[in-house]
């Protein structure tokens, strides 16, 4: 299937710069050296030939990457080498389109949660007995700085980029500050998670690579809750489900006056389940958007559903609902189908193709590229990518609701679909399931 996918944009060369040189471990080898001057090369002449703007916006592409290859020659770490190659790709200022680095054998877990809500960024969780918990990091706290670099909504997606993918750093020096003011800082120290490789296959290794792989599908699914036939509130954490889950919804929401659907966090997904989605919703056939390539424009239609919902509607987004559920937000707006409610969503709304790479010859190193393929232009002549959708009515949580765990916005939603619920109560509807150990 294809996928609108939704990543981190890169940081600006001075930030993933710091970062990795800070974390080196050691010299880079001539082969791992020559590794990355193949990445380099396969990167740049593969986003020429598949880039939906052949004029790269006006880059000078063969100058980034030249430049690059010098900078490549001089290193000294593997890091810091594959930096160039994801600064070369961050010049296209576009957020779809990535370096992909090899996977490693570990996860780090902070223990937090963290988001833009309005333009700060908070805590939004600590999970208990982890790090963030053991130094008295708690929900609501303003996160003001990660490793001396201020937090903004142009930044953060950049910044968690470069700490959690490019290169993961088992330790973070933050600056908060409390809901009273009180500015601190607080050294966080990452808890190692090894991850299951391939090439082990014995019975322990089978078994852990299943149950990874079942907890996946497990986050993924729809969750709801239901309130006579008066609301239905159904939780979409990505847009990663089959058909069946889209009948099994809408079949349940039939039953009901009003649908709350939560796309608060989600990233996005398969472009076929926002298609079976958007035409669940509506009477009539709906024009999504129009996805222009490089060499053609499409439109893309939702078909609609026999067995759709009529009923009144309510979309919740935030800083995080990004891509698919951008686009579904925004179909609701500009067909006038219900209301959507929330915080301005990321602005991360392009459609990409994944490639994936090899290189090396004793050792092999695999790694990928996003590279977008398509801008979607939605009904009203303009691209959501860098502007995300402004909701019809704004409601966020403060630190106080962070704090006590309370969701605001989910009862104002359900008070608006005439179902009374406390903020308190409307935020144990969905606990947050932290991924397991």
């Amino acid at each position: 299937m294809r996928h609108i996918r939704t990543v981190a944009q890169l940081l600006l060369m001075l930030l993933v710069t710091s970062v990795l040189a800070a974390a080196q471990a050691k010299d880079m080898s001539n082969e791992e050296r020559n590794q990355v001057e193949v990445m380099l090369s396969q990167v740049a002449r593969d986003v020429p030939k598949h880039y939906y703007d052949p004029k790269l916006h006006g880059v000078d592409w063969q100058a980034k990457i030249s430049q690059a290859r010098e900078q490549i020659k001089q290193e000294k770490s593997l890091n810091m080498a594959m930096a160039h190659v994801a600064a070369a790709l961050d010049s296209l200022n576009d957020s779809h389109t990535y370096l992909i680095p090899p996977s490693r054998p570990y996860t780090l877990d902070h223990g937090w949660t963290i988001q833009m809500i309005g333009d700060k960024c908070y805590v939004t969780r600590v999970r208990p007995n982890g790090d963030a918990d053991t130094h008295g990091v708690k929900p609501g706290d303003q996160l003001v700085a990660i490793n001396g670099y201020r937090i903004g909504r142009e930044n953060l997606r950049k910044i968690e980029y470069a700490f959690n993918i490019l290169r993961p750093l088992p330790e973070l020096t933050i600056t908060l500050r409390d809901p009273q003011g009180a500015t601190r800082k607080a050294v966080l120290e990452a808890t190692f998670r090894q991850r299951a490789h391939a090439q082990d296959l014995d019975a322990n290794t089978m078994m852990k690579m299943w149950l990874d792989e079942e907890d996946w599908v497990r986050e993924q699914r729809i969750r709801t809750v239901s309130y006579g036939d008066d609301l239905l509130i159904a939780k979409l954490p990505s847009f990663m489900f089959g058909q069946e889950d889209v009948d099994k919804l809408i079949s349940a929401a039939r039953k009901h006056k009003a649908l709350i659907l939560d796309l608060r966090q989600n990233p996005g997904g398969a472009v076929e389940m926002l298609n079976a989605m958007v035409g669940s919703l509506f009477d009539h056939d709906v024009k999504i958007c129009d996805r222009v390539a490089r060499d053609s424009a499409k439109a893309t239609l939702a078909k609609s559903n026999h067995h759709r919902f009529e009923g009144k509607l309510f979309v919740l987004i935030d800083s995080k609902s990004a891509s698919a559920a951008e686009l579904l937000a925004r179909v609701v707006q500009l067909e006038k189908r219900g209301i959507v409610i929330g915080d301005r969503s990321s602005g991360m709304v392009m459609e990409a193709r994944m490639y994936s790479y090899e290189a090396g010859i004793d050792m092999l190193m695999f790694y990928a590229a996003a590279i977008t393929d398509a801008n979607l232009i939605m009904t009203d002549g303009q691209s959501l990518e860098h502007v995300g959708v402004t909701p019809d009515e704004v409601a966020v949580a403060s630190a106080a609701d962070l704090a006590s765990g309370r969701d605001p916005v989910l009862a104002h939603a359900a008070e608006m679909a005439g179902v009374k619920i406390t903020p308190e109560d409307a935020g144990k509807i969905f606990p947050y399931e932290w991924p397991k150990d």
